[in-house]
């Protein structure tokens, strides 16, 4: 493998790409602790746990992304991260507001799931029920 001096980082979400691009360093936290990844680690796969993504991009700039678990590879000159759910913000507060908002919105929507599911369970009782009859 030849050296390099930046990788290429995809962080995908189910329907949607986060972030691709040419990085210099990706930082996160595994089940077993905190991991920095440079362009020439050696290739590795692990389990992210719901903490903040930290990537260093090849010109500099930092993107800081919050996840809720998932999986990283590291193969060659790639990383591939697939989260189940993430929030980019510009800065660690701005995180802090965007994850409460996205939890928020989450609740909602799991609360209408809940309730539209329950909705459908009684319906089938119902339906069960008229047939012993």
């Amino acid at each position: 493998m030849s050296m390099a001096t930046d990788m290429q980082v995809r962080i995908s979400l189910p329907g949607k790409t986060l972030f691709s691009g040419a990085a210099r360093q990706v930082n996160g936290v595994a089940e077993n602790g905190g991991f920095g990844i440079l362009p020439n680690h050696v290739d590795f796969v692990t389990a992210i746990v719901p903490s903040v993504l930290l990537v260093t991009q090849a010109d500099g700039l930092e993107r800081i992304i919050g996840v809720d678990g998932g999986m990283l590879v590291k193969k060659g000159h790639s990383v591939e991260i697939v989260v189940q759910r993430g929030v980019e913000a510009p800065d660690l507060v701005s995180l802090d507001a965007a994850v409460a908002g996205f939890w928020d919105a989450m609740e909602d929507e799991e609360r209408v799931a809940r309730a539209a599911l329950s909705r459908l369970e009684a319906d089938m009782v119902r339906r069960f029920a008229g047939l012993r009859a």
